[in-house]
């Protein structure tokens, strides 16, 4: 297997790792509010996010970032949490551009957020000068990509036959699958190793 492969791989696993939900946590909590005649603009903001992920590692592999784990690993979920909030606060109402741009450079944040998290281990698997691991970084890139496009494909498809055959309405399937992202994502901030110091 080329090393191309080997790396979109890698970040193929780590968005649809069932075991480390929190990417699909956030990927479900970015896309619920939109349908698919939306999906240039969720995919827009998809990017946005693995735009942030990556330079996130990219800072991290020339020693410009380095935050401890455990504050990293209590910021992605309260930045799940947010998403989720969000979009129950802002359910129903009609979206301007502003919103899009405030929306952007959030979900550009959290991919740092995010990216930080998972920067200690693209490390340890990449030995050599920073200038070696660029490649890899954009291989890895493009597989959080395409495992992103399916995530947001899924919840779109899934939005689609929710509205359609099942007659909920938009307002309603935001509403319950921000819910279920607020369900899971508390009790993953309550357990943080953070609290119990």
């Amino acid at each position: 297997m080329s090393d191309f492969w080997i790396f979109f791989k890698i970040g193929l696993n780590h968005v649809l790792d069932i075991h480390g939900y929190d990417h699909l946590l956030f990927l479900i909590a970015l896309s619920v509010p939109y349908v698919l005649k939306d999906w240039k603009k969720i995919l827009i903001l998809v990017s946005f996010f693995t735009l942030g992920h990556s330079l996130s590692l990219l800072l991290s592999m020339f020693n410009v970032v380095s935050v401890k784990t455990v504050l990293v690993e209590l910021l992605i979920p309260i930045t799940i949490l947010i998403a989720a909030l969000f979009n129950i606060i802002m359910v129903g109402k009609s979206v301007k551009n502003g919103n899009i741009t405030f929306v952007a450079s959030v979900t550009v944040f959290f991919g740092i957020i995010h990216g930080l998290g998972f920067s200690n281990y693209f490390n340890s698997i990449l030995p050599g000068k920073p200038v070696d691991k660029l490649a890899p970084l954009f291989e890895f890139a493009i597989g959080i990509e395409s495992a992103q496009i399916v995530v947001v494909l899924a919840v779109l498809i899934l939005a689609f036959i929710s509205q359609t055959l099942f007659r909920f309405n938009k307002r309603d399937f935001t509403l319950i699958m921000s819910s279920f992202v607020i369900g899971v994502v508390v009790p993953i901030l309550i357990e943080n190793p953070i609290w119990k110091k």
